[in-house]
């Protein structure tokens, strides 16, 4: 009794061990099991064996994905060139326009104010300096470092596309084997457990993309009634900063609004401010809806989950809140959990 359970813990050491360093492999193994049902619906309705079937899901879903890719890097590209090339002139005409003012604003006012208050505000002013300076040497070392993960990249990603033409074609060896290491009950358990979560994800990843289209639609239109140049790809860089964990519309809309107004340019500044209350007031009255129509919660359960993810965890917990939710659900579901209390 005690050897089975040593190698039980030596089995579940060795497997969460090897996690780390099998991404490509488990993300392999998840698109399989994602696209196996249509793999069984291309055997059933063409009457293909199972190699062909495979064959066909697998470079449909390639090309899908290399097209996505493709498409949005040919869109973005001449985009990012042309804004990379009139970037020192921004640079320079916001140096101008708003630092140079202020500076002078600055020294116009110090002369009334008390030493001790102008000491504070330039310790200050100094203090925001080293942290820009400071971000902006970790910006180059993470973009250096960003580069030099590429070749590694596309070894994972290679890694992941040969892996996944074989997890689809051995699918169903793969389930039967891990079905003959489990009991009845446990696999039905883990099945319905798998699916739930399988339908779950695929639900949230649907209101993701939901969301961040309807951000980009909100963004683009604003940019482009505003006359702002380069209108794509700003949209694109706001839904980017928003889907990213503490940032959000606001850390790019402000802070642009703030210098727009400094540099007098008040009817831009304050359309900026108007699109950034515009998009996050009406993300949060949809997401709610688009939550609980993509992922089976209700809406009551939808906004608690996401309040209170927001509340404990920040940005991030908009994300583990209803994910939360979703696992305790299908744990207690499957019979993992069971919870019988009465008052």
């Amino acid at each position: 009794m005690i050897s089975s359970w040593f190698w039980r813990v030596v089995f579940a050491a060795g497997i969460l061990f090897l996690i780390p360093y099998s991404w490509p492999l488990l993300f392999a193994l998840g698109t399989a099991a994602f696209l196996e049902k249509l793999i069984v619906f291309i055997i059933r309705s063409w009457r293909l064996n199972r190699f062909w079937a495979v064959l066909l899901t697998f470079i449909c879903y390639i090309g899908g994905l290399l097209s996505a890719v493709y498409f949005a890097v040919s869109v973005l590209a001449g985009q990012v060139v042309t804004f990379a090339e009139k970037l020192p002139r921004l640079i320079k005409e916001l140096y101008y326009s708003a630092i140079l003012p202020s500076v002078g604003q600055w020294d116009k006012y110090s002369e009334k104010l008390p030493a001790n208050v102008i000491s504070s505000a330039e310790r200050a002013v100094e203090g925001g300096i080293r942290s820009l300076e400071a971000f902006l040497q970790e910006l180059m070392q993470g973009t250096v470092q960003l580069a030099a993960l590429v070749p590694g990249f596309f070894i994972d990603f290679l890694i992941y596309v040969i892996a996944l033409f074989l997890f689809c074609l051995e699918f169903p060896v793969i389930r039967k084997k891990a079905k003959n290491l489990l009991k009845e009950t446990t696999y039905q358990k883990i099945s319905l457990v798998c699916s739930d979560l399988s339908k779950a994800a695929i639900g949230f990843l649907k209101a993701q993309v939901f969301l961040s289209f309807i951000t980009f639609l909100l963004a683009y239109t604003g940019l482009w009634i505003l006359g702002v140049p380069f209108t794509l790809l700003l949209a694109f860089l706001i839904i980017l900063v928003d889907i990213l964990p503490i940032l959000g519309t606001g850390s790019m809309l402000v802070p642009w609004a703030v210098i727009a107004i400094i540099q007098g340019n008040g009817h831009l500044g304050i359309g900026l401010i108007i699109l950034f209350i515009s998009i996050t007031v009406i993300r949060r009255i949809i997401e709610p809806k688009v939550y609980s129509a993509n992922l089976g919660l209700t809406p009551v359960a939808s906004l608690i989950s996401l309040y209170l993810g927001l509340k404990l965890m920040g940005f991030i917990g908009l994300f583990i809140g209803p994910a939360a939710v979703i696992v305790f659900e299908t744990l207690k579901k499957a019979g993992f959990i069971k919870l019988k209390i009465k008052m």
